[in-house]
């Protein structure tokens, strides 16, 4: 049995152990039931409770939550828009987020989906100091996605 203070009081009877917590108002927390003979301690136990949830929430506080954002391109995009686009990324890495690119085909565009990979690996290239390609490009119909991620050095 552990006493409340911290201080290990030796081997002693169940009844006995619950009637030292009964008598300083406190409760009897098995902590290690593998143990032989199992180890008991004399604690508060809503207290400890109470302190638990708040340790969480702290760490809860401290944690990041990794925002992802979204860029949507086409292959028959102009050079300025293309250029505002990469100005978006570049802040959005910067600031931490990831980014999904979406790269959208629309009616005749399908029969040249070279222009579009020719797209993606330009975009790749030119955010390369900012970002990394954490998903690899993806056909999924109409639609070529990946992500890319902030590299750890911005």
């Amino acid at each position: 049995m552990i006493d409340y203070d911290g201080k290990q009081v030796g081997i002693v009877k169940t009844d006995e152990a619950r009637k030292i917590a009964v008598s300083r108002k406190l409760d009897l927390v098995e902590v290690a039931s593998a143990a032989q003979p199992p180890v008991c301690r004399i604690m508060d136990f809503g207290k400890y409770r109470y302190e638990q949830t708040k340790r969480e929430k702290q760490a809860k506080k401290k944690q990041q939550s990794i925002k992802i954002k979204e860029i949507k391109i086409r292959p028959g995009i102009d050079n300025h828009d293309y250029m505002v686009k990469v100005k978006h990324l570049t802040e959005f890495l910067e600031k931490g987020c990831k980014v999904k690119i979406t790269l959208m085909y629309r009616g005749r565009e399908m029969s040249h989906k070279e222009m579009g990979r020719g797209l993606i690996d330009r975009l790749v290239e030119d955010v390369k100091g900012y970002g990394a390609v954490e998903m690899r490009p993806k056909e999924m119909g109409r639609f070529v996605t990946m992500v890319i991620g902030p590299t750890k050095t911005s």
